[in-house]
């Protein structure tokens, strides 16, 4: 019997640029076939399962995860680790290893991205991170494939990133430094992405034709397609909620800053949101926030992750066309 060939050349997604540019535009078509009928799907991930590992508090995250594998016909079992930290009860390696006898797919969110790398160094299983200090590629995936959804080819995109420089805005720079377009992150100097992931991020862009800008200027934010923006502290970050807030008050974005964007800009957040802290309540309730349509993508963008893993057999005969008008 032939083996068939993996939709990813990868097997463990704890960042981005772990896939290139034809896996995540595969990735989005997989996504939107999955959007569109379920129930084509039902039964693809029977008699797998999904181990869930759990540092930090979790809604969308969490329930996307869940009933998304539900939906393919897949098990899931949680395992909260608020209280008891990975590698504390057992070395990591260990957990791993015998997770591994058990299920068929991992995804982990945690306060180390090193701890993730370890995990899945001794994993056998496939490894996807669902959130670490450094990066969050679910998030960004579901991001750029919702702005394709508005209608806008992502290897022209615009988007303005203003606020702290974390990890859902790492991730966010290495997807459309691979894809194409560009990214303007709006910081103050303190606050930008460290200089590793913007070498690396610059190096993919050398082959994709994509630019990325680091400012701590407002008015950076004109004709961009999209704004977005996260809360200032992170979880684990709470130490430094009064110097951070009084530093990225001047960055909260208002009703003014999506005017200089322009008529068309659309804003964004990963979610939860601080109302009247990052942003406004009049922006967020505005008809040009699809911060829903983003949460909602991520069950999409994750499933289609799922099924690239573990069956890469129906995940390449299921997909459609890529968009258009992404040149390759």
């Amino acid at each position: 019997m032939n083996t068939p060939a993996p939709m990813l050349l990868t097997r463990d997604v704890l960042q981005v640029v772990d896939l290139s540019t034809t896996e995540i535009l595969e990735l989005f078509s997989l996504a939107s076939s999955l959007k569109g009928n379920y129930a084509a799907y039902a039964s693809t991930l029977a008699q797998r399962s999904l181990a869930m590992l759990f540092e930090k508090p979790s809604l969308r995250t969490r329930v996307s995860l869940e009933l998304g594998f539900q939906k393919l016909g897949g098990g899931v079992t949680f395992l909260d680790h608020q209280h008891s930290p990975i590698g504390a009860r057992e070395p990591v390696e260990d957990y791993a290893r015998n997770l591994s006898r058990w299920v068929d797919v991992v995804a982990i969110r945690c306060q180390s991205h090193d701890l993730l790398r370890r995990f899945a160094a001794a994993s056998t299983v496939p490894v996807i991170n669902a959130l670490s200090d450094l990066h969050h590629p679910c998030q960004a995936l579901a991001d750029l494939f919702t702005l394709q959804e508005c209608g806008i080819p992502v290897d022209q995109l615009h988007l303005a990133w203003v606020g702290d420089g974390n990890n859902v805005c790492h991730s966010l720079i290495e997807t459309i430094a691979t894809i194409g377009g560009r990214m303007t992150v709006i910081t103050p100097p303190t606050c930008q992405p460290p200089a590793e992931i913007l070498r690396v991020a610059n190096a993919r862009a050398c082959r994709s034709g994509a630019r990325i800008l680091c400012t701590d200027d407002l008015s950076a934010v004109a004709g961009a397609d999209a704004v977005y923006t996260d809360v200032w502290v992170s979880m684990g970050e709470e130490s430094r909620a009064a110097e951070k807030t009084a530093l990225l008050t001047p960055y909260r974005v208002d009703l003014a800053l999506m005017k200089r964007a322009g008529s068309q800009a659309r804003f964004m957040h990963c979610l939860p949101a601080k109302r009247g802290e990052e942003v406004t309540a009049e922006v967020i309730d505005s008809p040009s926030s699809i911060i829903f349509d983003q949460a909602e993508n991520r069950m999409h963008i994750q499933n289609a992750l799922m099924l690239a893993l573990l069956r890469p057999d129906l995940a390449r005969r299921s997909r459609t066309p890529a968009h258009a008008s992404i040149s390759l």
